[in-house]
């Protein structure tokens, strides 16, 4: 198996970065949050309870493909909302193979991940718009999704098995 580029996906809360990490361990690639990849108008805007638009997240966007690219050797798992397939569009751009591995759980229980951490500048006021403009993936995008309600290690046994499965390449 090359080494694997993978966007773990889905709306603020639903374990992206712990899940992301934790895979990227699993697969020996390094692993980089998104979150860390934006400007600090956009940071502020989401702060505040605004939403980012389109335009705000295009910038974004390239970056996180290029950090992508830059990996295509060395594999990375990157942890990115990626709500619409238009935002994936873009990251398969620098980064064709990208696999997306979509983090999926109820709004209540995200809701209750998002009021216990304290260190994410992601308001839980702005969920209700992630999970609104997020758009599942399609049967034509290269990825899967996995139940983010079960533990660390499930979640990533199921995410592995579906990224070393012959028909995810």
């Amino acid at each position: 198996m090359t080494a694997p580029l993978i966007v773990v996906m889905g709306v603020s809360g639903c374990g992206k970065s712990t899940v992301g990490a934790a895979l990227a361990e699993r697969l020996r690639v390094p692993f980089r949050d998104a979150d860390d990849l934006h400007p600090a108008a956009n940071v502020d805007k989401m702060s505040r309870g605004i939403a980012l638009t389109d335009d705000d997240r295009a910038p974004w966007l390239h970056l996180v493909g290029e950090e992508l690219f830059r990996h295509r050797v060395t594999g990375l798992v990157i942890a990115c909302s990626a709500l619409r397939v238009a935002y994936r569009d873009i990251l398969r751009a620098h980064a064709p193979a990208t696999h997306f591995v979509h983090l999926e759980t109820t709004r209540q229980v995200i809701a209750q991940r998002m009021v216990v951490r304290s260190e994410h500048f992601m308001p839980l006021t702005l969920l209700d718009s992630q999970i609104a403009t997020l758009e599942p993936l399609t049967a034509d995008e290269q990825g899967h999704v996995v139940n983010a309600d079960r533990s660390i290690d499930e979640i990533i046994g199921a995410a592995e098995r579906e990224i070393r499965s012959p028909l995810a390449r």
